[in-house]
């Protein structure tokens, strides 16, 4: 065969390239065939590396109902209905091309309408994401935005630009994942649009449940991707109108659906699909895992695997509810940007270990705004930390750093943000202003979906104890319990084990990957040859925390009669983290013999940061002029001069908790 072409999956044939079916294609309730001229038919014929598939080569009966049945569940479930405002992540493969059918299906039949300016479905935006890591992507990407929109469904093409080149190829479907959210989430906010419908399906979560299970992964864990998740963009997206970084609500409806079922509902929908050769490359995991899955015969190995993710599924719904409970119960979060946990409230000693983990990383990510988990020593020690009430001692993890609260003789425990640890680098300029980004309101009450959705999601949940079997069942005995609870049978169980041990002895992490993997993701402490040039008028986020301002007021100048005032001499300020030089600097302030703003307010500034733990006071960001002059601590109101007007709003970039999720 030729280099670059590839069968259908089970027999199927492969047809003939898109740019000559593309025609002779019909969508049997599209409400108008629609041929943009955004997106011309390709006249040339390039050598792509996916082809077309037919849906005529699918000869099984398909039960329409069902489909419609399971998806219009799913998506009450997520507390959608067809008015609301809708994106679809499309690759143009039988997984999200199924979506599309189902998708458009539920919004015509739930508006009865269809736009009659232009014969597009009213709310509904499916985006194409072209990676441009292939010669020929961009075509296919036309292509496949064409395909879509004969559907009736509006699309646009998003372009990655890797502006640090290729990435290399043990971290290329990672960074290729990301790249595609961040592009997906930047459409979806241009366009007010807050829910995401991606195609993952049930094959997806079997690969993934024998992924993890080979690289030891907890209960948590084999409970696999969520049925409903809120995702944040790295840049902060502003809701001025809640002071929060906004969000988008990723739902995957086809969880309860298999690979043989998005081939069913293409030949329902009369819709061609993509298959991509790189998806069979050995040289990666999931394709690996994929192949060996595919190549098994036994009917029930599929349904038993569904069985043992569903119950990993109802567990992990049974702990977030229970942590968040527990994290509004016992935790408090200051404007300062540190928590401080009650741990009589927690009573830690009765916390289940898998319950007080998540607890435990659940605050920390938050303080720390670090995107990984805390699992392994890190977790073992937090909780034999937590668990000695009452607490004396000190403990620097996963970014943060544990203290007892002053005066609190160990029942409580600050947890704030540690400067002396790889902190989030990601510092940006907020190219919006507040005022402007209150004149935006959403399209759609994302609270409202999500409420309703979580409103059914803690119904179904389990709510007591004895209804999770997995609680405390360690990830080396997930199989074994599950035998022992029939959910496995015997010969499914040995070819699980098998596939967990050919995946673990394939994984194998060298010092070389541990380095080009922390040079990727971890980050340097701010120092002062990091600190961030800031202008007036301009919005600084600071490492995921805090929204910076600073600008100049009428207030008269101290010291504009003789013309030394450093702020209006200032035509820039950099920030940086508080160091202990900065104390000791508002304290000569402070007892400064001549009476001015400076020494009233270093004065007021040095109360409010007794206040403050010392370990809290470090993350505190500070503006200083270009010769390392103290001129603001914005977080408690210090200011040099009343000419001066600075602001830092502690303003996380991913809420507590991680936001709204599901597991259903």
């Amino acid at each position: 065969m030729a280099r670059g072409l590839s069968l259908c999956s089970n027999g199927r044939k492969s047809s003939t390239l898109l740019s000559n079916s593309i025609l002779r294609v019909s969508f049997s309730f599209s409400p108008k065939t629609l041929f943009t001229s955004s997106y011309p038919h390709q006249s040339r014929h390039p050598k792509f590396s996916r082809l077309f598939c037919n849906h005529a080569c699918v000869p099984e009966t398909v039960d329409e109902t069902k489909y419609k049945e399971l998806f219009n569940k799913r998506m009450a479930m997520a507390g959608l209905k067809p008015h609301h405002r809708i994106a679809l992540g499309v690759s143009g493969g039988p997984d999200s091309m199924a979506l599309c059918v189902l998708t458009a299906k539920w919004k015509t039949e739930g508006l009865s309408c269809v736009n009659k300016s232009d014969g597009f479905i009213d709310g509904l935006v499916a985006i194409v994401v072209d990676h441009g890591l292939r010669q020929e992507s961009k075509d296919e990407a036309e292509l496949v935005c064409s395909r879509v929109s004969q559907m009736g469904i509006r699309c646009e093409i998003a372009s990655c630009d890797w502006v640090d080149g290729r990435p290399k190829l043990g971290h290329l479907q990672e960074a290729a994942r990301e790249m595609r959210y961040q592009m997906i989430s930047n459409v979806c906010f241009r366009h007010q649009i807050e829910v995401l419908l991606i195609a993952h399906h049930a094959d997806d979560q079997a690969e993934l449940f024998i992924l993890r299970l080979s690289r030891s992964s907890g209960v948590l864990g084999l409970a696999g991707t969520a049925f409903a998740s809120e995702i944040f963009s790295r840049n902060l997206q502003l809701d001025a109108k809640h002071i929060k970084n906004r969000s988008i609500l990723l739902v995957r409806p086809l969880l309860d659906l298999w690979k043989e079922d998005m081939y069913k509902i293409c030949q329902w929908g009369r819709q061609d699909w993509v298959e991509d050769p790189t998806n069979r490359s050995q040289l990666f995991v999931r394709n690996r895992i994929r192949t060996s899955i595919g190549n098994l015969h036994s009917g029930n190995f599929k349904s038993e695997l569904h069985a043992v993710i569903s119950e990993c599924r109802r567990t992990r719904s049974f702990v977030d509810k229970f942590c968040t409970d527990l994290i509004s119960q016992t935790v408090t979060v200051t404007d300062k940007g540190y928590a401080i946990l009650d741990l009589e409230r927690l009573n830690p000693t009765e916390v289940k270990d898998i319950c007080l983990s998540k607890y435990l990383a659940a605050v920390l990510q938050f303080i720390s705004q670090r995107h990984r988990p805390v699992r392994g020593n890190t977790s073992k020690l937090l909780l034999n930390y937590i668990r000695a009430i009452p607490c004396r001692t000190s403990l620097t993890a996963a970014g943060c750093y544990l203290s007892p609260a002053p005066g609190s003789k160990g029942t409580k425990i600050i947890v704030s943000c540690s400067v002396d640890c790889p902190l989030p680098s990601k510092t940006e300029l907020v190219n919006i202003c507040v005022n402007e980004a209150q004149k935006k309101p959403t399209s759609d009450d994302l609270s409202k979906i999500i409420s309703d959705a979580t409103s059914i999601s803690d119904h179904e949940a389990p709510s007591k104890l004895f209804e999770v079997h997995f609680l405390v069942v360690a990830s080396e005995s997930v199989l074994s319990k599950a035998r022992e609870l029939n959910l496995l049978s015997e010969s499914t169980y040995t070819t699980i084990g098998l596939l967990q041990r050919n995946e673990t002895n394939r994984f194998i992490t060298t010092t070389e990957d541990k380095s080009v993997d922390e040079s990727e993701h971890g980050t340097n402490i701010a120092s002062s040859s990091d600190n961030v040039l800031l202008l007036p008028g301009q919005n600084l986020y600071f490492m995921n925390r805090f929204l910076i301002r600073w600008n100049l007021s009428d207030h008269q100048c101290d010291e504009a009669g003789c013309g030394n005032c450093p702020v209006r001499t200032a035509t820039s300020m950099e920030v940086r983290h508080m160091v202990e030089s900065d104390w000791l600097y508002l304290a000569e302030l402070s007892k400064c013999s001549n009476s001015n703003h400076s020494m009233s307010s270093s004065q007021k500034a040095l109360r409010s940061l007794k206040l403050i733990p010392a370990a809290a006071r470090k993350s505190l960001p500070v503006l200083i002029n270009h010769c390392g002059l103290l001129l603001s601590v914005p977080a408690i109101s210090f200011n040099y001069c009343p000419c001066l007007e600075a602001s830092a709003v502690f303003l996380p970039r991913v809420p507590l908790g991680g936001g709204h999720s599901s597991f259903l």
